[in-house]
């Protein structure tokens, strides 16, 4: 298959294909990024190489993942400091398909207001349906989202009761966005969850989730379960979304309050001339 995708910003970075540990297993990787077929080679001499047709594409290895680049990477791969943190459950989340927009998947990550709704029992729980108004700032070519205080039933595998829980976000590049999340056993820290979106085409993609969460008496296995549950509740809602692709004209769908970050969100693509996985505003 040919590329496809015509927003050279977007060719021109790293995405996420696979897991190292995956190909180790597999020995060969077939996937699909931008609409283009890429296949993932474990060597008999132990290096990975990555192939589009008999083109030999740029590798990278960090946090566990194998990247790869299209055009010419014109940044570099995000920095997580957690991740070098050894005392914290640092693990994949797991990769799932989704067949919807990868930018939906961003903006859904980005969503309060569904907590209640798709998440009852853990993240959410009705008549605890109030947002209240939170901060939203462009910080170095970043959204930056503070000031969230959500009541959670169940906010974490580590969570004894019932609490009002802050949130912060980053959305990083178009396909990548995070999570910090107090945790309940260490008031002054975080957890921290990362999208890593790798677009198929315009309307599916894998979404590999990677997780640093702090040691807080759960296991590595309770925090993986955790985040795979709460992403297959998401899954079904995201799938069902018409249309796939992401709408940016600022009234394509009705805001509300809590859709702050959604309208930003969508300023922001559009500021980059954004199109795939999108319906530009006209």
């Amino acid at each position: 298959m040919e590329i496809f995708c015509l927003d050279k910003s977007l060719l021109n970075d790293w995405y996420v294909v696979a897991e190292v540990d995956q190909l180790s297993i597999k020995k060969t990787i077939s996937t699909v990024l931008f609409g283009t077929n890429i296949k993932i080679v474990l060597t008999n001499n132990g290096n990975i190489q990555i192939f589009q047709k008999d083109k030999l594409l740029p590798l990278k290895l960090k946090y566990g993942f194998i990247w790869t680049c299209l055009g010419q990477a014109k940044q570099n791969i995000i920095d997580i400091p957690e991740a070098s943190d050894d005392k914290r459950h640092i693990i994949s989340g797991g990769a799932t398909q989704v067949n919807v927009s990868g930018l939906r998947v961003v903006e859904n990550f980005l969503d309060q207001s569904h907590l209640a709704f798709v998440h009852p029992g853990y993240l959410g729980e009705q008549p605890h349906t109030e947002i209240m108004d939170y901060n939203v700032d462009i910080i170095n070519d970043e959204i930056v989202v503070t000031g969230v205080n959500l009541y959670q039933p169940n906010a974490s595998p580590a969570a004894r009761e019932e609490a009002m829980v802050a949130y912060e976000w980053r959305v990083y590049r178009p396909y990548v966005v995070a999570l910090y999340k107090a945790n309940p056993i260490f008031p002054n820290q975080w957890d921290y969850i990362v999208l890593f979106i790798q677009p198929i085409n315009e309307e599916n993609c894998i979404v590999h989730s990677y997780l640093c969460f702090l040691p807080d008496e759960t296991t590595r296995k309770d925090v993986r379960w955790f985040m795979q549950v709460i992403f297959m509740q998401d899954k079904p809602i995201l799938e069902n979304q018409i249309p796939k692709k992401l709408p940016l004209a600022p009234r394509a769908e009705t805001p509300i309050k809590s859709d702050k970050v959604s309208i930003i969100y969508r300023r922001w693509l559009t500021n980059k001339s954004i199109t795939y996985g999108a319906i530009p505003a006209s």
